[in-house]
C-alpha cells in the first residue's frame, strides 16, 4: 500500500503542497515544563519545614561560637601585622608558630594593601603555611564597599 500524498489540480496552481508534516513542535512542551519547575521551587522550600514543637528549655551551656578569625595584615610598606602588632618578615613566623600551638583550628584572613606588590603578600602568606595553617583566606574589598573574603587555599 502506498503513503503518497493526493494532489489535486488546486493545488498545484496555488503552489501550496499537501505533505503531512512529521515534526512534534516542542515550544507548548517546554512552556509547561518551566511552568512546573517554577512551581516545584517555590514549593520545594516550603515542604522541607519540620513538624513544629515546643522545644524544652535546658541549663546545659551554649555551644561555643566559632572563634574570631586571625588577621594578618600587610600594610602598603610591606610590613606584616597580627592584627595590630607590628613584625618584620623574620619576627612573624614564632609568633604565628606560637599562635598555631594555642589553636590548631584558627582561621587566618590576610589583607593586603592594594599598593603592595602581588610577591610580598604571597611571601607572607607562604610564612603562615609554614607555620602550619590550612585555613587561610584572603581578603577584598567587593565593589559595594564592604570587605568580602575569598579562600586562597
Amino acid at each position: 500500500m502506498a503513503m503518497g500524498t493526493v494532489r489535486s489540480a488546486s493545488d498545484d496552481e496555488d503552489g501550496l503542497d499537501a505533505t503531512p508534516m512529521s515534526e512534534i513542535n516542542v515550544t507548548p512542551m517546554v512552556d509547561v515544563m518551566l511552568v512546573l519547575l517554577i512551581i516545584f521551587m517555590v514549593a520545594a522550600p516550603l515542604m522541607t519545614t519540620g513538624v513544629p514543637v515546643q522545644l524544652p528549655k535546658t541549663t546545659a551551656a551554649k555551644v561555643a561560637q566559632s572563634q574570631k578569625p586571625l588577621e594578618v595584615s600587610i600594610d602598603k610598606d610591606g610590613n606584616p601585622f597580627i592584627a595590630k602588632d607590628g613584625f618584620t618578615s623574620e619576627t612573624i613566623l614564632p609568633r604565628l608558630k606560637q599562635l598555631k600551638a594555642e589553636n590548631p583550628d584558627q582561621v587566618v584572613l590576610v589583607r593586603g594593601d592594594r599598593d603592595v606588590p602581588y610577591g610580598k603578600i604571597m611571601e607572607v602568606m607562604g610564612l603562615v603555611g609554614q607555620a602550619g595553617f590550612t585555613k587561610v583566606s584572603l581578603i577584598a574589598q567587593s565593589g559595594g564597599g564592604a570587605p568580602a573574603a575569598g579562600a586562597a587555599r
